[in-house]
C-alpha cells in the first residue's frame, strides 16, 4: 500500500485504523504485509514459458483492512527474457488495495557496487512532491528544470546530491512519477541502461505511477546476488503502483475495490543487452 498518512483512512463514511509501523504512518501493508506471509503456490508451464502462480487469502480485518480479500499473482518468464507479473484480486467488502513489486535491481554486478552510473529514463511529465515523512503533499509538480526530469536518459547519480528540498526529504529519490501510459494495456514507464555492462531494463505497466527508490538508507541493508550485502544506493526499485496515500486523496486515481469488481494489474520487467 505504500504509505498511508496517520495510519487511517475513510471509506464509505467509516474510519479504518491501520498499524502505525512508519512513525505515525502506515507502510507496506502493515507490520505483517503481504511480503511476510505464506502464499500458496503452483507452477504453470506453457511451451518454453515458465510461470508460478501465488494465492493469498487475507481475512476481514487483517492489518486493519476491511474485507475478505483473495489475491492472485502470477510471475511468468517468457522467451523474450521478460518477467511478467499479473495481479488480480476480489473482495466481499469495499476495501482499498495497491499492490506492487519491490525488487531491487543492479545491472552492473548484482549489488556489490552502487547504481549511480545507471542511466534512467522515466516517461513522466509530473511527480509527487513529498513532506519530511515521505508522504505526498497533494498536487502534482512538473519535472521540468528539476532533478526529477528523467524524460531523457540521465545517470541516477547526476543530480541526486543537489541541494533540492525534495531530495533532502527523500534522502535521495523516493518519489512517485505520474505516468503517461494507458491502463488498458502495459505501456512503457521507464528504461534503465548500465553503460558498464551494457545491460538494459525496460518497465511496462498498466499502473498510473511508478515509485523510484534508490536504496538511500545505510541501515536498510539488503542482500544482492550471491548473498552479498549491498551498499547504500546499491540497488534501485521501480515500483509500478497507484499513488501513495491515495485513500486520503480523492483527487488521485482511486484504490477502492468493491464487491463484484476485479482488481487487475500487469507489470513487465524486460531485460536485454
Amino acid at each position: 500500500m505504500n504509505r498511508i498518512a496517520n495510519a487511517r483512512f475513510l471509506l464509505n463514511g467509516r474510519e479504518y485504523r491501520l498499524a502505525a509501523n512508519d512513525g505515525l504512518n502506515h507502510l507496506h501493508g502493515g507490520r505483517i504485509g503481504f511480503d511476510k506471509v505464506l502464499w500458496e503456490a503452483e507452477t504453470i508451464s506453457s511451451g518454453r514459458d515458465r510461470a508460478i502462480r501465488l494465492h493469498y487469502f487475507s481475512v476481514d480485518g487483517e492489518e486493519g483492512y476491511p474485507g475478505n480479500l483473495s489475491v492472485r499473482v502470477t510471475f511468468n518468464i517468457g522467451e523474450d527474457d521478460a518477467l511478467k507479473i499479473d495481479y488480480s484480486a476480489t473482495t466481499d467488502k469495499s476495501t482499498v488495495l495497491n499492490l506492487t513489486n519491490h525488487s531491487y535491481f543492479n545491472l552492473t554486478d548484482g549489488g556489490s557496487s552502487d547504481v549511480l552510473g545507471h542511466e534512467l529514463q522515466i516517461d513522466a511529465d509530473y511527480f509527487l512532491p513529498i513532506n519530511r515523512e515521505a508522504l505526498p503533499l497533494g498536487p502534482l509538480r512538473g519535472v521540468a528544470e528539476t532533478p526529477f526530469d528523467f524524460r531523457k536518459p540521465v545517470p541516477i547519480g547526476f543530480r541526486i546530491r543537489d541541494k533540492d528540498e525534495q531530495l533532502l526529504f527523500g534522502e535521495g529519490y523516493n518519489h512517485m512519477w505520474v505516468l503517461c501510459g494507458n491502463e488498458n494495456a502495459p505501456a512503457r514507464a521507464a528504461t534503465v541502461c548500465d553503460p558498464k555492462s551494457g545491460r538494459m531494463l525496460e518497465v511496462f505497466t498498466t499502473e498510473p505511477g511508478v515509485q523510484l527508490f534508490t536504496a538511500n538508507f545505510p541501515g536498510d541493508m539488503f542482500r544482492g546476488r550471491g548473498g552479498t550485502f549491498c551498499p547504500s544506493r546499491g540497488g534501485f526499485c521501480l515500483e509500478a503502483q497507484h499513488h501513495p496515500d491515495a485513500p486520503n486523496h480523492p483527487e488521485y486515481p482511486s484504490t477502492v475495490l468493491n464487491p463484484g469488481e476485479v482488481y487487475r494489474q500487469t507489470t513487465i520487467y524486460k531485460f536485454c543487452v
